[in-house]
């Protein structure tokens, strides 16, 4: 685990070599074809010397949800297990990993009706309006989401009108499905200075820019059949550049905007990795982490 632009992918693929395993991406933008760049996904030759699992699995215009992913992910790793190799799951999308480790909330399937009259209302007042809403009804919730965070806002209040019961209280309410088979190491890998975490973050962003991210946003913007409030389009990077494309802001400024987002992303990854309870954090930039993983898992043996 880690936050984005941490090291996760050089770790993984170096530990499957060390240790015969193959590796469960836990990633939720990676499940999607056609989005390679912005996600920063391992490369074909990469795939092809190691077993990647969980990506270019989903069209984007589909939906993957935490339970998707736990039933996927445990499936996966007892194959893996069965084939006598080490699982290795690997990826920043914390809300997946919460979901192996403490088990799913019950919680209300979706209301197109009420979902469309939250959209109406936040068009007229703005989604700032609908924030301040939600934290007269569960000011948990509300401290912990941007007031522009359309899809989590709009997930709250409808889960509030339909249970009348605050969204903090329905998530504390975990329901415990299922468990990682075997005994599971965690790691946390992650810079000590947030400023060396902010300066990689940059490099790659404008290393994805040189790489073609613009050309890759072009394309799928040009099927027609996408559009920024799917999940696969509010991928960070993704909407800047969209916008960009749509005229609302030059290229440079959409960097600049994509940078900014990337970063408030690896904020909330860290703020959701410092309430782990269990995991080893580990020095992206200390020497053969591969080695000390290893010894790791001879100690706990």
């Amino acid at each position: 685990m880690g936050p984005t632009a941490s090291g996760k992918t050089e770790l993984s693929q170096a530990l499957a070599e060390r240790l015969g395993g193959e590796i469960v991406t836990v990633d939720s933008a990676q499940v999607y074809r056609g989005m390679d760049i912005g996600t920063a996904k391992p490369t074909v030759a990469e795939r092809g010397a190691i077993a990647h699992h969980l990506i270019d699995i989903l069209d984007p215009r589909e939906a993957y949800s935490a339970a998707r992913f736990c039933g996927d992910a445990l499936r996966l790793v007892r194959e893996i297990h069965a084939r006598g190799r080490v699982p290795i799951l690997a990826g920043g999308t914390m809300l997946y990993f919460r979901a192996l480790t403490d088990g799913l909330s019950d919680l209300p399937g979706a209301d197109r009706e009420i979902r469309a009259r939250i959209e109406a209302q936040a068009a007229a007042q703005g989604w700032p309006a609908l924030h301040a809403r939600l934290a007269a009804i569960d000011p948990a919730t509300a401290a912990r989401l941007h007031p522009n965070d359309q899809q989590r806002i709009q997930r709250a209040l409808e889960m509030h009108e339909l249970t009348g019961t605050p969204p903090s209280a329905l998530y504390a309410s975990r329901v415990q499905k299922a468990a990682i088979p075997g005994r599971v190491l965690q790691i946390v890998l992650s810079p000590p200075e947030r400023s060396t975490l902010h300066r990689r973050i940059e490099q790659r962003f404008r290393q994805m820019i040189e790489q073609g991210f613009v050309d890759e946003v072009a394309a799928l913007r040009a099927r027609g059949d996408l559009h920024l409030e799917l999940p696969s389009m509010r991928a960070v990077g993704y909407r800047q550049i969209w916008r960009h494309l749509d005229g609302a802001y030059d290229l440079q400024e959409a960097i600049a905007c994509g940078i900014a987002a990337t970063r408030q992303f690896a904020k909330r990854q860290l703020t959701w990795l410092r309430g782990w309870p269990s995991a080893r954090w580990l020095d992206s930039g200390g020497p053969d982490l591969t080695a000390e993983v290893t010894r790791l898992l001879h100690v706990n043996d």
